[in-house]
């Protein structure tokens, strides 16, 4: 089964730059399938992660970046695919 796990921050104004360099800094424990980094208006950035494991795995993921570059705590999701049909 693939898992894709999604991390969404937004930095403080003006640091959008930053905060996506800070992003590419990051590695995790292990690799996932595909990664992906992804930037918005507002300096949201995006990180979405697929894995080879099962929906309730326990996945690494990015943690959060310095309280002075973002606006809020990260926010972070979980999907599964679903069959089209």
């Amino acid at each position: 089964m693939t898992v894709a796990l999604m991390w969404e921050a937004r930095a403080v104004e003006g640091r959008g730059g930053e905060l996506l360099a800070w992003v590419r800094e990051q590695r995790l424990a292990a690799e996932p399938l595909r990664r992906e980094t992804l930037r918005a208006p507002q300096d949201r950035v995006l990180v979405i992660t697929w894995w080879d494991a099962p929906y309730d795995a326990e996945l690494p993921e990015l943690p959060e970046p310095d309280g002075t570059l973002v606006t809020r705590a990260v926010h972070r999701w979980r999907f599964e695919p679903v069959a089209d049909g």
